[in-house]
């Protein structure tokens, strides 16, 4: 049987992600420094509701990052992204499990039955598809009920001053243009924003905390304690990609419960917004 169409994805999107994920392979993390970003993202998830060797699965696996924490802890994972290149890489990354399997096919409509699942997460990947309602739909769809999901959407500057928003706007207005040159710019670019913004702001909230005080307002403060490396996919990830959504904390609840969920609970701190729910009895 031939692959399904992509069908729910901006295709310059899922090339721009295929080269990112050939550019940064986790290759050149620290293990540590990886377990401790996993750690961030599982924060709420429910370890303790899973059955004995569950079966789940990875929405836009991208290289494997997460999916290689998650597969010695469970029966099988299937990794799906719309990327082969991602693909290609994440089979190189997984490459010593023989309970992993790839599917090159949109979250919209990926081949796993309808709820066959124990889990499922997607992390970091439905704000930058075309319809993430749709997305989010399908993937409950392949959880049994009680099954939970976990996601991380990015977070809006809901509340915040003048100068966040501004600031935002700015962000918003480069990230347009950067996502637009050609792909050796368009590193190039994002290495410079890494080299010029994130790695002296994030010395900054160091130094802030070092000094006793809270480095929480300022920006980028959750970069403090990690390394150039992540500075550098992160920069890249944000501005090289033409397609982001942004969630109010009340907008991720609701489009969660919309989409069948019930439970949801919210990691409190960095990054925003990961939240996870159970799958209810009643979606169809």
């Amino acid at each position: 049987m031939g692959e399904r169409p992509l069908r729910n994805v901006d295709l310059k999107v899922v090339e721009a992600f295929g080269q990112e994920w050939a550019r940064f392979t986790n290759a050149d993390l620290d293990p540590m420094e990886l377990q401790s970003m996993f750690d961030d993202y599982v924060a709420v998830f429910p370890w303790d509701e899973l059955p004995p060797d569950p079966i789940g699965f990875d929405a836009g696996c991208g290289s494997g990052r997460w999916a290689a924490f998650f597969a010695p802890r469970v029966g099988h994972l299937h990794c799906v992204d719309a990327s082969r290149e991602a693909l290609d890489i994440a089979r190189q990354v997984l490459r010593g499990y023989q309970n992993v399997s790839f599917h090159h096919e949109d979250l919209s409509s990926f081949g796993v039955g309808d709820g066959t699942c124990d889990f499922g997460y997607s992390l970091g990947v439905l704000h930058h598809v075309p319809d993430t309602a749709e997305a989010l739909r399908s993937c409950i769809r392949k959880l049994r009920p009680g099954a939970p999901f976990l996601v991380y959407l990015y977070y809006d500057l809901e509340g915040a001053g003048f100068v966040r928003r501004f600031l935002h706007q700015l962000v918003t207005a480069v990230r347009i243009m950067v996502s637009r040159l050609p792909r050796r710019p368009r590193h190039l670019v994002a290495d410079l924003l890494a080299i010029a913004v994130y790695w002296p702001s994030a010395r900054t909230a160091l130094l802030v905390e070092h000094l006793g005080l809270d480095p929480s307002r300022l920006p980028l403060f959750q970069y403090r304690n990690r390394s150039f490396s992540v500075m550098r996919n992160d920069a890249l990830d944000r501005f090289g990609t033409r397609l982001e959504k942004r969630f109010s904390r009340d907008e991720v609840r609701n489009l969660l419960e919309q989409a069948g969920l019930v439970d949801v609970e919210f990691s409190e701190g960095p990054p925003w917004w990961v939240a996870v729910g159970r799958r209810s009895s009643q979606v169809r």
